[in-house]
């Protein structure tokens, strides 16, 4: 009798793409909302910051009771910065998951491209068939420079099938054409363009293979990942990343460091970021947290191993390492 594993052939998978903040994580959590109940779904999530926070938000909200599978690649670009830790996680995704279906969203700063050609290898090839890329853009950056100038936000509406213009519902008149511009001047000839609020994108608009070719050079380096430290008796691992022109800064705290909610809320609303993400185990419950220029959201977590947060911006706020270890739960004395 043959204990060989079953062959995985031709799993469907997107790149769900977009620059920091346009929603992709809101993306993927409405498509899995759409999952039918007999397939089993595989998610592969990178970070351009070392802590990794995304694989726990989305692990928080759908778990592999729902037969929902997620992996995550902390530390930049998945093929530059993480490299060949990105096949190793890929590979051991599917041999876990054996999905019907795999959605893989690079960090905001990582070259899509690269990630694409990766995909396509020889290695790849017969295990997943490549369905169309999705690109979520926030049009109103159309207007500037910091993102029109920036190569990785048109590498992205460069591999795109379909444009996603998120966040529909605070456009300005104009912004819908300036998408539709934009991506005739920099994305492939034939992308489509469509628009779309809350990361809420019609299910069929994955379906199809992918038109785009890779042909781009990638390189590997790798360094230990504070993801992947372990643990120490201060019970707070700090990382800091720097690259395509933004610095990341990101803490772990050990599962028994309990967060006051109602200390920490005003922190983060008041933090001049592109990006935050969060996870924290409070004294109230575990809760997700995003913040983007539209705001902070919030979501009750089911469930989190630990409090992680990571800040990406041009500069971060000196004193919020202090203010944060500041909104930790004070147990009142006897």
């Amino acid at each position: 009798m043959s204990t060989k594993q079953p062959t995985i052939l031709g799993v469907p998978t997107n790149i769900i793409t977009g620059f920091l903040g346009v929603g992709k994580t809101s993306a993927i959590l409405n498509l899995m909302a759409h999952k039918p109940n007999n397939e089993r779904w595989a998610v592969l999530v990178n970070e351009f910051g070392e802590i990794g926070v995304d694989g726990s938000l989305v692990q928080g909200q759908k778990s592999a009771t729902q037969q929902v599978f997620v992996r995550e690649v902390p530390g930049g670009c998945m093929c530059c910065a993480a490299g060949l830790p990105m096949q190793i996680a890929l590979n051991q995704l599917l041999a876990e998951a054996k999905p019907d279906r795999l959605l893989i969203e690079p960090t905001g700063l990582g070259h899509p491209k690269e990630v694409l050609q990766v995909l396509s290898t020889e290695h790849y090839r017969q295990v997943l068939s490549l369905q169309k890329n999705i690109t979520l853009v926030d049009a109103r950056q159309l207007s500037d420079p910091r993102y029109t100038d920036h190569d990785t936000f048109n590498q992205q509406i460069a591999i795109a099938d379909t444009v996603v213009g998120n966040k529909l519902d605070l456009y300005q008149d104009e912004d819908k054409q300036n998408l539709i511009r934009y991506v005739a001047q920099v994305g492939r000839f034939g992308a489509k363009v469509i628009f779309a609020e809350h990361g809420e994108i019609p299910p069929r608009e994955f379906e199809g293979s992918t038109a785009i070719e890779a042909h781009s050079e990638h390189h590997y380096h790798r360094k230990p990942l504070a993801a992947d430290t372990e643990m120490p008796e201060s019970g707070i691992v700090k990382a800091v990343n720097k690259g395509e022109g933004f610095l990341s800064v990101g803490w772990r705290f050990s599962p028994e460091k309990l967060f006051d909610r109602q200390k920490l809320i005003p922190l983060l609303v008041e933090q001049n970021v592109e990006r935050l993400k969060a996870v924290f185990v409070t004294s109230s419950g575990i809760f997700g947290y995003n913040l983007t220029a539209d705001g902070l959201s919030e979501v009750e977590l089911d469930d989190c191993t630990e409090s992680r947060i990571e800040l990406i911006g041009e500069s971060i706020n000196q004193r919020f390492e202090t203010e944060l270890l500041n909104c930790l739960h004070q147990p009142h004395s006897l």
